[in-house]
């Protein structure tokens, strides 16, 4: 493996291990600045969240910044066969996911997820965390997990394998290992996409657009049942005459 990747991973273990100082040191900052700490508990969260981010992504890119220039593998697909891996790679996912949810809950996994739960309680504090969930957060795990660490699998083992383990981490670093199988699908379904256009930004554009969606239907659950429940009343109403 090269050692920019060797670096870009150190960076993301340390973003993901560095809440532990990170928040209370907002935390610290907010008092000294006559702010209360217990009301600044979540926004203290998404402050760390927008900068750890943020500063892993710019590091990430300026170690791969010598390969970008290199430009394209030549067995990578045309750009128009890449978008249309990446538009259908969005439907690909969100089967994927529906899939997956389904036989958690078959054998007794209860549906929803925390995680994500917690990051929309965090977005409707501060909305600028949404670009931390639906953009950079999606870029990085897919430099990080598809382009480094799956692909360093693959050009020692078949798809199955090196997507099974690349997945699998990519699944545990979520901290929610009961669904390990909705975000092991997910994770097979990115190295899929990527492996047949040789292209990582189409992985991260399907990703980009699953976690948006995702974030947009959890943001507006409220509006969605109401907009429900009236065509009911009209269905119920039409019905009537």
């Amino acid at each position: 493996m090269k050692k920019e990747y060797w670096f870009i991973l150190i960076a993301y273990i340390a973003m993901q291990l560095s809440s532990l100082f990170g928040v209370p040191l907002v935390l610290f900052i907010a008092d000294a600045l006559g702010q209360n700490p217990e009301n600044m508990q979540i926004m203290a969260v998404a402050y760390w969240l927008v900068i750890s981010f943020t500063v892993t992504l710019i590091i990430t890119l300026l170690l791969l910044r010598k390969e970008m220039k290199r430009g394209l593998d030549r067995d990578a697909s045309s750009a128009a066969n890449s978008a249309g891996w990446a538009i259908g790679g969005i439907f690909l996912a969100l089967i994927a996911q529906a899939t997956a949810a389904s036989i958690e809950n078959m054998i007794g996994i209860e549906m929803g997820s925390e995680n994500t739960q917690q990051i929309i309680r965090i977005i409707e504090a501060s909305p600028i965390v949404i670009l931390i969930s639906s953009v950079i957060g999606p870029i990085l795990e897919e430099i990080v997990f598809r382009k480094i660490i799956f692909g360093s699998l693959h050009k020692r083992f078949n798809f199955f394998l090196s997507a099974l383990i690349s997945s699998v981490i990519f699944a545990l670093a979520h901290f929610e290992p009961e669904h390990v199988l909705l975000y092991s699908a997910m994770g097979f379904t990115f190295a899929f996409l990527y492996v047949k256009t040789k292209r990582i930004i189409v992985p991260i554009f399907a990703h980009v657009a699953m976690n948006t969606f995702v974030a947009v239907i959890q943001l507006n659950q409220d509006n969605m049942q109401k907009w429900l429940e009236e065509m009911e009343k009209m269905q119920s109403f039409i019905s009537f005459f």
